[in-house]
């Protein structure tokens, strides 16, 4: 039985509340203490003489001052994460865990994991923050919202939904609340999700104690989000660019170079990029790259020209996503929402 509740706890908190990105996820360690798994930490294994560690697909981008999703950071107990433009100090007893993996190929990312101890119970729990990229996430999902309900629709049969998706407020923001609970595992999660820049973000709190999930959630009114945060309209606009899903059609692309990847390696390489209001790229983000592919894209890219967006009859910046390699493909969609 203790293993059992072991192995509930350890999956539901990552393939529960992440759902669509499991399957490009590394394997996790059991989580411990009432679901805080934050304080697990791999041995580590010494490099014998004379072996060269080869990086391999990777996050990266064409400079260091753009924020890119996976920019977050805790600084003197303050969580920030610029790229979705979220601020949040963190309440006592609120400590970083280990850091999560690097973004996946579908566009998932784990932006923050934090460790929780009530200092007036000693209660355990944690708090994991996510986001998927909805350009490029393999669900039939378009936005934060319709994310969620497929997450409630496919919830495995161990566990049991305690509240449905329903719309709640956090800092002021509209966010889709769902709650969940394992009858072995003696686990609650709630989960709440808003979407920033086509992005669903998540806040997944998770404890054998409902009053600390109560005192967690209220606790996250504190936290500092950016004006357009909605579970179906977060498209950027105001001081982020527009997100538009493949606006590198044919139609909006004046001048384009194909990237000439010099190894067959087989694997997609998602990339995120701004365009600014002359139709020039002016910031590239690869979610996942081998280093030679990274700098194909990169150099290609830079060549391309689009058609000037304009909103109210003027050219505002575009942030879109494109799929190289293999069959290329642009990122579903074709409308900014």
């Amino acid at each position: 039985m203790h293993h059992r509740r072991l192995k509930i706890a350890a999956g539901a908190a990552v393939c529960l509340a992440g759902l669509a990105w499991a399957q490009n996820t590394p394997p996790q360690k059991p989580a411990l203490h009432d679901g805080d798994s934050s304080n697990t930490t791999n041995a580590l294994t010494k490099v014998p003489t004379g072996v060269i560690l080869v990086k391999g697909a990777w996050s990266s981008a064409s400079d260091s001052v753009t924020p890119v999703p996976e920019g977050s950071r805790v600084t003197n107990g303050v969580f920030s994460a610029p790229y979705f433009g979220i601020r949040y100090t963190l309440p006592a007893g609120w400590t970083k865990g280990y850091d999560g993996p690097p973004p996946s190929d579908s566009g998932r990312y784990v932006i923050a994991q934090l460790r929780v101890r009530d200092p007036q119970t000693a209660a355990k729990g944690s708090v994991m923050i996510s986001a998927q990229d909805m350009f490029f996430t393999p669900l039939p999902a378009s936005n934060a919202f319709e994310l969620v309900n497929y997450m409630k629709q496919n919830l495995a049969a161990d566990y049991r939904q305690e509240e449905p998706p329903a719309p709640t407020t956090i800092a002021g923001h509209p966010f889709t609340f769902f709650a969940y609970w394992s009858p072995v595992a003696e686990l609650h999660w709630y989960v709440v999700t808003t979407e920033i820049r086509c992005h669903a973000v998540q806040i997944v709190l998770t404890s054998g104690d409902t009053k600390l999930l109560g005192s967690l959630r209220a606790d996250l009114d504190k936290m500092t989000l950016p004006p357009e945060a909605d579970p179906t309209t977060g498209a950027g606009g105001g001081n982020f660019p527009l997100c538009i899903k493949d606006y590198a059609r044919t139609e909006n692309v004046l001048h384009k170079v194909d990237p000439i990847f010099t190894e067959p390696r087989g694997n997609p390489v998602p990339v995120r990029f701004i365009v600014d209001g002359k139709g020039k790229v002016k910031h590239i983000h690869l979610l996942s790259a081998f280093p030679e592919q990274a700098t194909a894209v990169t150099e290609a890219l830079r060549q391309w020209r689009f058609k000037p967006y304009l909103r109210d009859g003027h050219p505002v910046e575009v942030e879109t996503g494109i799929t190289f390699g293999g069959a290329m493909r642009s990122a579903m969609g074709s409308s900014a929402r």
